[in-house]
């Protein structure tokens, strides 16, 4: 299952973190033993219980003690639970990797592999897949610039030239404005969209290139918005970088943003 190992990684600091609040709350003066609670008909009795089944009575004036006394069973049980689960975890990211099934196919000689059919199809395979899907890019207005990357395409910025160029050394595979409907918007055209062979998803790449225009910064702030009330959230699916005419596009943070989403 792709995203298994993504989930159980989450769900493992999820669980460190709880045994980090717990070891917190323990450092914290808790009285001794545990609670016994005894109903007779409508009257409830609380006890604690150090060395014995049975314990002492606590009075009504010390409902406090009571409370806990069932806070700490109440956190001793959360944190065995914690622990074991985190146990199980563990264990199973040793030698889990969400393409173990891919791999048994990629792992075999090309040969043997041209004989085979894939039960499931490898990330390469997919995204070449995707890259042969055709679209209708946003035209052009008569009176725009021609601006024309290494690739031969055309493209609205000098600054997304300098996206596309990257892009293309570096053997990216992209699609430049490719329509994308949003809910609560409409139509909008990243700028770049790919296929994250890790997600197995579509991610995209804004490029804000005028953000000291109000105007324009409004626009994209809306727009950005709009993505994540559709699930597509910055750091997860959505790149984004920024410009104004002091703060010019940065070659490192393209890089960067590149060995950490698209490879």
């Amino acid at each position: 299952m792709h995203g298994l190992k993504q989930m159980l990684l989450n769900e493992q600091k999820y669980l460190e973190n709880i045994l980090t609040q717990l070891e917190k709350k323990s450092s914290n003066t808790l009285p001794q033993g545990c609670l016994r609670i005894s109903v007779d008909g409508k009257r409830t009795r609380y006890y604690q219980c150090i060395n014995d089944r049975y314990g002492t009575y606590i009075p009504k004036g010390n409902l406090e003690l009571a409370r806990q006394l069932a806070q700490k069973t109440y956190y001793n049980s959360v944190k065995e639970k914690a622990a074991s689960r985190l146990k199980l975890i563990s264990k199973c990211l040793i030698d889990y990797s969400d393409d173990e099934i891919e791999q048994l196919y990629e792992s075999l000689h090309s040969k043997r592999q041209a004989l085979i059919t894939p039960l499931e199809p490898t990330a390469e395979q997919l995204e070449k897949q995707w890259y042969e899907e055709t679209y209708r890019s946003k035209e052009f207005h008569d009176v725009a610039p021609v601006i024309l990357t290494e690739k031969g395409e055309r493209v609205r910025s000098k600054s997304e030239k300098i996206l596309a160029d990257f892009f293309y050394r570096n053997n990216i595979l992209y699609k430049y404005e490719k329509p994308l409907t949003l809910v609560g918007y409409g139509t909008v055209y990243p700028d770049f969209t790919f296929f994250s062979k890790k997600l197995r998803k579509e991610i995209y790449w804004e490029h804000e290139g005028m953000m000291d225009k109000a105007e324009y910064a409004r626009s994209a702030v809306k727009k950005i918005n709009t993505y994540q009330t559709n699930g597509i959230y910055p750091g997860e699916r959505l790149i984004l970088t920024f410009e104004t005419e002091q703060e010019i596009l940065n070659s490192k943070i393209i890089s960067e943003l590149t060995d950490k989403y698209l490879k």
